[in-house]
């Protein structure tokens, strides 16, 4: 677990959910939909113990108190070239009041010493071209950009 705080009014940590963690996760992608301004489906009980217990897929919280401050969440893909895995960091958000304020670094470091530890050396994370606050938050975290460009695939094959 990470922490940090400012004027040691406002405690945060951040750390990876585990099964079992159902509440928290349904509020964490709730908080998460909001951020991004999407619309969020009620997910069922089912649905999110499926999610948590996939070893591949990573949910990591920030928390101040009970109140869920931000969220990551990314998938590990295993690699063809070498017997290991990378993580696709899919999205992260941050509650407007804590952004600016360490919570992003914050979790970006939980989730990367969380990978390590599993043996994950690579996470990348891709970033919209007009997104100049996310391009400039993972330069400051010493993240370089790829000249990438994502296809959407969101309709059936025709």
């Amino acid at each position: 677990m990470h922490t940090w705080s400012e004027n040691a009014r406002v405690d945060v940590h951040a750390r990876r959910l585990v099964p079992g963690e159902r509440a928290l996760a349904r509020d964490l992608f709730t908080v998460m939909a909001g951020v991004f301004g999407e619309p969020s489906a009620d997910l069922s009980d089912a649905y999110l113990d499926h999610l948590l217990q996939r070893p591949d897929f990573w949910a990591v919280a920030a928390m101040v108190g009970d109140e869920v401050a931000g969220g990551i969440t990314a998938h590990a893909l295993p690699m063809t070239r070498t017997e290991s895995s990378e993580l696709f960091i899919y999205d992260v958000a941050v509650r407007e009041e804590y952004q600016r304020r360490g919570v992003g670094r914050l979790m970006m470091t939980a989730l990367r010493t969380a990978a390590a530890v599993a043996g994950i050396a690579v996470a990348f994370v891709p970033a919209d071209d007009d997104d100049a606050h996310a391009q400039e938050f993972y330069r400051a975290l010493g993240g370089a950009p790829a000249p990438v460009t994502f296809f959407t695939f969101s309709d059936a094959v025709e």
